[in-house]
């Protein structure tokens, strides 16, 4: 959802500010997961009538077989739907999106919108050693429209070497309030996951949104801890095997919209440079390319 950038984009972000947003979130999920038909039926028809989603590439394409509202937002992919780039170097998209910044970070921060910028220290919960590492790096972020296909995939290959729950707000992440919340994706809640790889290690960032029931892994399920100040580390996968993921292969979801921000270490990778801001963007499609040099941390 767009809004414009003048006193009505304004009014839209002082309302944020005012809303119970956990509550509103919270129900806003109940709702969604309910399976009772005359919920289920006129709240996923009116989505399809006011979103145009492309279905053609769902698993089960039709909108009414789904139980609830929420699998049908989080629907699966036929099979060969979003083949991985073919390029053995490619850094893959995540997400069905379209980029909203994307460059290198200096001076430890990182572009939010035209004239915003925020801390990468404060992205990472203040994880000093994982920021440093990345400080000097490649970040792109990447929105998710309601209309997009919600689960996340692997960029690269890797293998899960820390996740962290970040409790925090629950801004929308549109490019109204991109441009008007101070630190909006170090406030927001978030899920940070670090992955070590053969070619170099990288980092996501799931950024909770207004009205996001949810983020899970498959490693986690649904992530919802009770509410606290700081961030909490999620268990790791039992066997060092159920932790390593091919890239394209699916690492979580979206219960509703929101945004991803992938980081990589200063000097292992670029970005392509036919991608800016605006650029729409594919599960899949190669965003760069690591450095045939770079290896794994």
């Amino acid at each position: 959802m767009s809004h414009s950038p003048g006193s009505g984009g304004r009014w839209f972000v002082t309302l944020q500010y005012l809303l119970p947003q956990h509550l509103l979130s919270r129900l806003i999920g109940a709702i969604a997961r309910a399976r009772v038909a005359w919920i289920r039926r006129p709240l996923i028809a009116g989505f399809v009538r006011g979103y145009r989603p492309e279905l053609d590439d769902a698993v089960q394409p039709d909108p009414q077989a789904y139980p609830s509202f929420n699998a049908f937002f989080t629907r699966s992919l036929r099979p060969g739907a979003r083949p991985a780039s073919p390029a053995p170097l490619a850094i893959d998209s995540p997400v069905d999106g379209r980029i909203s910044a994307l460059g290198t970070s200096a001076r430890g921060r990182l572009l939010q919108a035209k004239g915003r910028d925020y801390a990468l220290r404060a992205l990472l919960a203040g994880n000093e050693t994982l920021a440093a590492r990345l400080e000097g790096g490649l970040f792109m972020t990447i929105y998710l429209a309601p209309f997009n296909y919600h689960r996340i995939h692997m960029a690269l290959d890797g293998t899960l070497g820390g996740a962290w729950y970040v409790p925090g707000a629950l801004f929308s992440v549109n490019d109204t309030t991109a441009r008007h919340v101070q630190d909006l994706f170090a406030r927001n809640e978030r899920v940070i996951l670090e992955f070590a790889g053969d070619r170099g290690p990288h980092v996501l960032v799931m950024v909770g949104a207004l009205f996001v029931g949810s983020m899970g892994t498959v490693w986690h399920g649904d992530i919802a801890p009770p509410r606290q100040r700081g961030a909490t580390a999620l268990p790791m996968p039992a066997t060092p095997g159920a932790a390593r993921l091919a890239r394209g292969a699916e690492v979580g979801r979206f219960n509703m919209g929101s945004t991803v921000i992938l980081l990589l270490p200063p000097g292992s990778a670029s970005w392509d440079g036919g991608l800016a801001a605006g650029s729409a963007v594919r599960v899949g499609q190669a965003l760069g390319a690591v450095n045939a040099g770079a290896t794994g941390a």
